[in-house]
C-alpha cells in the first residue's frame, strides 16, 4: 500500500449494516509512501493508522 499526503484512506465496515469509513492522509511517515499514516477523518478526529486488508487508498 502507497499514499500521498492528500490521498483518501478507505476503511470498509467489517460487518453487514457497519458503513465504510473515509479519512484524509495528513503525513506519511514510511518510506516511499508506505504506513503508517497520520490521518484526520470527516469528524476532526486524528490518528495513527497501520491500514489493514479492509482498507484502500485514493487518489485525493
Amino acid at each position: 500500500m502507497r499514499a500521498h499526503v492528500g490521498d483518501h484512506l478507505i476503511i470498509h465496515g467489517r460487518n453487514v449494516g457497519f458503513p465504510d469509513h473515509t479519512a484524509e492522509i495528513v503525513e506519511v511517515h514510511g518510506a516511499e509512501g508506505e504506513p503508517p499514516y497520520v490521518v484526520r477523518f470527516t469528524d476532526g478526529r486524528t490518528s495513527l493508522m497501520f491500514p489493514g486488508a479492509d482498507s484502500v487508498v485514493r487518489p485525493g
